[in-house]
């Protein structure tokens, strides 16, 4: 088999606008089906995208022998659940962040991957797999601007939609869970570490329930990652990294456009020069990567013990956030 039989559960907007059109690029995916629970929106999104199938129901494509692996961009309070179903049914899954609303829920999917050793599971973190990031970390590790010991990040959007999942508590919705979760995720990988300690505060929408504003704190054994995330400020994102020689900024860490150039600064003892990279679809790349994985039974490039260890910080974060004391991880 050269190509990986995809479909998709749901017809989430950043699927139908994003990840789909960046898979249907990927050279080992092929989008074979959508499904919605309204028959009607699934036929219109087939018709939009050109994908084959349209089921009424997230049952049925599960069922189709023709799906290899499912894409899932459903609430994050459906993510597990789905994701449970689809392994049950032999299917491989690359579902959206946060793969779960806290530590135990990831747990399950660790459990159920244990007695699916031939199911490939991954949680869509797209920018990892974009070169600038790629760099990033190459130039971290090999030590560019030296011992990396602060990383500074925001990341922030304007969204005070009622409607809008990300709005809706009981749907895992809120900063730290939507957007947050990358500056968690990048401060591990560019650490390579688990943080010891977190410290968080979070601004709460008194209609929503959900937090509008969160800022963190993660202890690396002195070197430190602070943060903030908001989901009801202008939008804004950045992501700089210090260490004792140099420092590099990325100017769009996170939704990098697929055409054009992006561009980080790299400043060490000879000043600033920056570095470019030509135009790419991060999401093709995350396909890739996956197919990759699922087409030469290899590891998914991102773990489900990533997951965990990125989840479970995020859950001391919350913690924190009412205990309004550091939380060891």
């Amino acid at each position: 088999m050269k190509a990986i039989r995809i479909g998709v559960l749901s017809t989430a907007k950043i699927g139908r606008t994003k990840v789909i059109p960046g898979m249907q690029r990927a050279k080992r995916c092929e989008v074979a089906a959508i499904c919605s629970r309204n028959g009607e929106a699934a036929r219109r999104a087939a018709e939009e995208l050109n994908i084959p199938k349209a089921y009424d129901s997230y049952d049925k494509l599960l069922s189709d022998p023709d799906i290899d692996a499912v894409y899932i961009p459903l609430p994050n309070h459906l993510h597990v659940e789905w994701t449970l179903k689809a392994m049950a049914r032999d299917k491989h899954v690359l579902c959206e962040k946060p793969l779960g609303l806290n530590a135990a829920e990831v747990n399950r999917l660790i459990n159920a991957a244990a007695m699916h050793p031939d199911i490939k599971v991954m949680e869509a973190f797209m920018y990892r797999f974009h070169p600038q990031w790629v760099e990033t970390g190459r130039l971290v590790s090999e030590g560019a601007i030296g011992k990396p010991t602060s990383i500074q990040s925001f990341f922030s959007y304007f969204n005070d939609d009622p409607a809008n999942i990300r709005n809706k508590a009981d749907m895992g919705g809120g900063g730290l869970m939507d957007i947050g979760c990358y500056q968690v995720s990048l401060s591990r990988l560019l650490f390579n570490a688990q943080p010891g300690r977190v410290l968080g505060w979070m601004d709460t929408d008194p209609e929503f329930g959900t937090d509008r504003t969160f800022s963190g704190m993660l202890d690396f054994g002195g070197r430190l990652s602070t943060f903030t995330c908001s989901t009801q400020l202008a939008p804004y994102q950045r992501v700089n990294v210090l260490g004792e020689a140099g420092r590099i900024e990325i100017l769009i860490p996170f939704n990098a456009p697929p055409d054009a150039p992006t561009e980080i600064l790299l400043q060490g003892n000879d000043g600033v020069r920056t570095v470019t990279f030509a135009p790419c679809d991060q999401y093709t790349l995350q396909a890739e990567a996956f197919a990759e994985a699922v087409l030469e039974d290899r590891p998914v490039p991102i773990s489900l013990m990533d997951t965990f260890a990125n989840q479970h910080t995020m859950d001391a974060l919350f913690k924190s956030a009412g205990t309004r004391q550091w939380e060891h991880c």
